[in-house]
């Protein structure tokens, strides 16, 4: 049995990351969302979380609460972040992490299983969630219309 994850912040889920979960699901037997606390924008875990379960209803969603603030790629960070990581996934037997993320090779090291790396270089979609809050209305085509509509009523149609 083929069991995938992804993570990531989703401050604002984006067709980017459709794109991964799409794939996830479509070559996983089953796929797994970890969705991470996050204090880049405004939306809590749990609403970002209902997004990817209104458009992928058999993504199992995953909390990332209370996340190490420690990030980067030299090893210590690594290590803080995969152990947090094993103990969110502890009971489920993950054999693949879809990512399109430089720390991608690390996660799937550190867990045993493979790596697949899904856009890297945003051929498919030229866009970040960094972007898209640095100019909402500028980026929109690439927010599901829900998406969109709840980010615009928290935030305006200026910078996030």
């Amino acid at each position: 049995m083929k069991i995938g994850f992804t993570i990531g912040k989703f401050a604002p889920l984006h067709k980017g990351h459709q794109y991964l979960i799409e794939k996830g699901l479509s070559e996983m037997d089953e796929f797994y969302v970890i969705v991470y606390d996050t204090n880049v924008i405004n939306i809590p875990t749990e609403k970002r979380a209902d997004w990817i379960k209104e458009i992928y209803p058999k993504a199992k969603i995953i909390y990332a609460k209370n996340p190490p603030s420690q990030y980067g790629l030299d090893e210590k960070s690594i290590k803080i972040q995969t152990d947090y990581i094993k103990k969110l996934v502890k009971d489920i037997p993950l054999t693949h992490f879809y990512n399109s993320e430089p720390y991608g090779k690390f996660v799937a090291r550190d867990l045993n299983i493979q790596e697949v790396q899904v856009d890297r270089n945003r051929e498919h979609y030229t866009i970040s969630a960094t972007k898209l809050r640095n100019d909402l209305e500028e980026n929109k085509n690439y927010l599901e219309e829900t998406v969109y509509k709840e980010v615009k009523s928290i935030y305006g149609k200026y910078k996030l």
